[in-house]
């Protein structure tokens, strides 16, 4: 095993067989690196480092240093048709884009530096099983087109890294507000009875006593998870959730063997601003919490931000785009759950045969019972 060392004085590996001298590659199923010719496996190397945080406030403006690589020998190369850049490490090739379904013909050139990764959630089903999955999942889509059973195929998705930001802070919050408090009235009114008569009732009427709210909270936040892709909606990817966090490993190059991994497109101070958005949502349940009463206005929130943490996170999925009439439909699948979120388009022909149906069995029953 050949070890190289980065700018950043990371390790990185590469992984010859002993037996054959072909590339080993990572095997999900059993997290070992696997020789796809002679069978040799052999385990993924401890590092002996751990996954840690990174302060938000030393990498949010970047200097070289901070800088680094995937692999000593990691490609780039930019789809020209949605622009993604993919990063693998040979003898994985670049192919089909994973994004927008256009294959590939950008000549590939030598990753540039980035952020390196801190973790990375290793692939534990295989691709054969996400498409085994895929399969299952197209078929209970009834109005599918018939032309998408090409696209059920076991290469028509595959494994990629995708990247993640995830942000751990400390807030406090000062608000301002209203507090609306329950209170009731009782009334007279009359109205008229079954028998024509008008009797006089009483009722409670329920009304809200105002009074001005204002205070501070506290919150503290862990692993925010944020998507640093624009390839993918963040609806789509967090539809995959839960992400097996607890099972993290420290970034090795050997979990990429055989896989690619897409680079962030979202900069981690951008990043920031989309956690922010996500934790505004639990802060302003505090806030109401604070406030308290039957009803709450809040007016203003002021949320300092401090010891704001980080990591850059690879998480795996299996993706795959396709095309039809003229639009980019995406599928991804957890890499770890096997869970599957996408798009299809509908057949309007099986649309209309089963409306065609629906109205010959109405019409037969029309017929049958109509004269009873």
């Amino acid at each position: 095993m050949k070890t190289v060392e980065t700018a950043s004085d990371r390790q990185v590996h590469q992984f010859p067989c002993p037996s054959c001298g072909a590339d080993l590659l990572f095997e999900p199923q059993d997290g070992f690196l696997t020789c796809p010719y002679c069978g040799h496996k052999e385990a993924v190397a401890e590092t002996g480092v751990q996954v840690q945080e990174r302060s938000f406030e030393q990498y949010v403006n970047l200097r070289p240093e901070q800088m680094g690589q995937l692999a000593a020998n990691a490609l780039e190369v930019q789809c020209q048709s949605c622009g993604a850049k993919s990063l693998f490490v040979p003898p994985e090739v670049a192919g089909r884009c994973e994004f927008c379904g256009v294959q590939i013909v950008a000549q590939t050139k030598s990753a540039d530096p980035i952020v390196a990764p801190e973790g990375v959630l290793p692939f534990s089903i295989s691709q054969k099983q996400a498409g085994a999955g895929l399969r299952e999942w197209l078929s209970s889509r009834w109005f599918a087109p018939n032309g998408l059973k090409h696209f059920a195929q076991p290469e028509a998705i595959h494994g990629i890294y995708i990247p993640f930001w995830t942000y751990d802070t400390n807030t406090t919050t000062q608000y301002t507000g209203q507090r609306g408090d329950y209170y009731y009235v009782t009334e007279t009114y009359w109205e008229r009875d079954s028998q024509g008569r008008d009797v006089q009732r009483t009722r409670q009427v329920r009304h809200t006593r105002w009074s001005a709210a204002s205070g501070t909270v506290a919150r503290p936040f862990d692993d925010v998870l944020v998507p640093a892709t624009t390839s993918f909606s963040s609806n789509r990817l967090h539809a995959l959730e839960p992400w097996d966090l607890p099972a993290l490993r420290p970034y090795n190059p050997a979990f990429l063997a055989g896989f690619k991994a897409q680079r962030y497109q979202v900069d981690l101070a951008q990043g920031f601003d989309r956690a922010r958005e996500l934790m505004m949502g639990v802060i302003e349940g505090d806030v109401r919490a604070d406030i308290g009463g039957d009803e709450q206005q809040v007016h203003h929130m002021n949320t300092q931000y401090f010891d704001t943490t980080f990591k850059h996170l690879l998480l795996p999925v299996y993706a795959g785009a396709y095309r039809f009439n003229g639009k980019v439909f995406q599928i991804v699948v957890n890499g770890r759950t096997g869970e599957i979120h996408g798009d299809r388009p509908y057949s309007v022909w099986k649309i209309l045969l089963l409306v065609l149906v629906l109205l010959i069995v109405i019409l037969i029953l029309v017929i049958m019972f109509g004269d009873r």
